[in-house]
């Protein structure tokens, strides 16, 4: 509790922006500061905590395993000192422009539009146009601002999050299964039609280490549209794998064998390090990563 008294946010802000930055010359002019204060900031905090949050590794900085740990908790903090500034100056009502985000169409029809009306309500000023795409749109040449995808970017120019381990489960429509019966086991699923969202290989060669063995002729139809494989769950043309966020909420549709484990895949936010800056940019970027953490 001593310690928790003694926290100055100036030293948590350089503790993010050294983080985020991977330097102390680019955090001190994202802060605009000297190099030398951003320093001596970092080193009161390290040692208010009793632990080292950086070491130096060449000309770099490496965060220790304590950084990383508090990094998550820090980026909370500046997340909501952020919306509190922007709140008590009005300046929230009034940010404006576009902000363009990218993610699959099944997400983009399904998940998004709840986040959607908290960034109206929050923003109203804004201009939000969704580019629902399952390819990786370029965020380097500004195809997009915001892209929301299941695989991490290695360009050293983009900001990357983890906001969510997400689980799938297979599922079919009540219609198929009185029709075809009910797959007991994961060796049962091989004696049923699949629905492929895109290319059947890729999907094949994804559950086979999940157990399930499937075949080019378990897939008799599919589409590159997710929106359109799963309105053929929905009539019951066969079996596929969704996340259990619109699985479960889809009438008509039952998740198949509850009892076995989820399938895994992970949620990244990505957006340009520039952009990171950008008022509404931040803004979007903050409430997408809060309500896909939940």
């Amino acid at each position: 509790m001593d310690n928790a008294r003694k926290f100055d946010w100036n030293h948590i802000r350089a503790f993010l922006a050294t983080a985020e930055t991977g330097s102390l010359s680019a955090a001190a002019r994202r802060l605009d500061q000297t190099q030398p204060t951003l320093s001596r900031q970092i080193a009161a905090l390290e040692s208010d905590l009793g632990v080292m949050l950086f070491e130096r590794v060449g000309r770099s900085l490496q965060m220790t395993g304590a950084g990383v740990e508090l990094l998550e908790h820090t980026r909370a903090m500046g997340s909501a000192a952020d919306r509190i500034a922007l709140a008590a100056s009005g300046q929230v009502q009034s940010i404006e422009g576009q902000v363009r985000i990218t993610a699959s169409d099944i997400m983009s029809a399904y998940v998004l539009p709840d986040i959607l009306r908290d960034i109206r309500a929050q923003a109203p000023r804004l201009q939000i146009d969704v580019i629902a795409a399952n390819d990786i749109r370029d965020l380097l040449r500004r195809e997009a601002d915001i892209a929301i995808r299941h695989v991490r970017p290695d360009q050293p120019d983009l900001i990357a999050k983890l906001v969510q381990d997400a689980t799938a489960h297979f599922y079919a429509s009540t219609a198929y299964l009185q029709s075809n019966g009910y797959p007991k086991s994961k060796g049962d699923l091989s004696r049923h039609a699949f629905i492929s969202f895109g290319d059947p290989d890729r999907m094949i060669e994804h559950f086979e280490p999940l157990g399930v063995h499937l075949t080019r002729d378990n897939f008799r139809l599919g589409s590159q549209s997710g929106i359109v494989a799963w309105e053929y769950v929905k009539q019951g043309f066969g079996i596929a794998p969704m996340s259990h966020e619109v699985g479960d909420s889809t009438p008509g549709v039952v998740r198949l064998l509850p009892e076995t484990d989820a399938i895994r895949f992970p949620v990244w936010l990505t957006t340009h390090r520039e952009l990171h800056t950008s008022r509404r940019i931040r803004l979007v970027f903050d409430l997408l990563a809060k309500h896909l953490s939940k």
